[in-house]
């Protein structure tokens, strides 16, 4: 007892020069860790400037909570840059299959949509909600599709 069985005969079958057999899992560069040096590189690549635009963005909020002049135009301003910086950072990173950020993107596009709406028309709140739901539901899923196709197979990667 103890010994495995094998199958005796020929042996397996390759495929041909020209097939290729289909892939059950993602290949090893996907299925681990996303390192720093993979990481896709912004056009203005040796400039930090989305770091820098985060650094501005906080520096301003500070300004701003600290008693600093105008402090809705400055909170207004640093959050601007915040968020446009860490947008684009995920949408950098998400399409080049780097870091799965599908949650943050559907619902960052959600709130772009459904906030105008809310603030500068009478429509009723829960049509909106809902709206917003349906969006941020069908854009994850389109985008999470995205990113599989983009990661060789992989749903998110960390």
């Amino acid at each position: 007892m103890g010994r495995r069985s094998r199958k005796r005969g020929g042996s397996e079958r390759s495929p041909a020069a020209g097939e290729q057999s289909a892939p059950t899992r993602p290949d090893a560069a996907a299925r681990r860790r996303a390192r720093l040096d993979e990481a896709p590189k912004p056009p203005w690549a040796p400039v930090p400037l989305t770091e820098l635009c985060i650094f501005v963005g906080i520096v301003l909020i500070a300004v701003a909570l600290l008693g600093g002049g105008q402090r809705a135009l400055l909170i207004g301003f640093g959050l601007a840059l915040v968020l446009i910086a860490t947008l684009e950072l995920c949408l950098r990173e998400h399409f080049a299959g780097y870091r799965s950020h599908s949650v943050l993107i559907a619902a960052c596009t959600a709130v772009i949509l459904a906030l105008p709406l809310a603030l500068l028309t009478g429509l009723p709140k829960v049509p909106l909600l809902a709206a917003a739901a349906l969006i941020f539901g069908v854009l994850w899923w389109l985008l999470r599709t995205l990113f599989r196709s983009r990661s060789g197979g992989m749903s998110w990667r960390a």
